[in-house]
């Protein structure tokens, strides 16, 4: 039987992101969020953790072949860049100047300015 999980009501990242991978084969490396899986607690990041997938003949590719893809990550594995300083850093959420909650680097102290990616 599936263990059920509780998915918070936002994360700390968000479509458009930098992040950095902080845990896995592609440890290290950095990328941009192209989509969250909110079900899932993950997320697809450009260029990373590329999978194969052997598609069948149709009649749009009739040769069929092999084609390469990024699988999800889970979302602890991911660390937010902070787009001013280009580093790494965790996050929090506080309430701005105009009185809505937003996130903010807890190394810096910082508001992270919200991308419509």
């Amino acid at each position: 039987m599936k263990k059920q999980q509780t998915i918070p009501a936002k994360f700390h990242v968000r479509k458009g992101d930098m992040v950095k991978v902080i845990a896995g084969d592609e440890k290290g490396k950095t990328g941009r969020v192209k989509s969250v899986q909110r079900e899932k607690m993950r997320a697809i990041i450009e260029g990373l953790n590329m999978v194969s997938r052997h598609v069948k003949p149709t009649a749009q590719n009739p040769n069929g072949g092999i084609e390469q893809k990024e699988a999800p990550i889970h979302i602890s594995n991911l660390m937010l860049i902070n787009p001013a300083t280009g580093d790494a850093t965790r996050t929090g959420r506080k309430l701005n100047d105009q009185g809505k909650l937003q996130r903010f680097s807890k190394k810096t102290g910082d508001f992270i300015p919200t991308n419509n990616g």
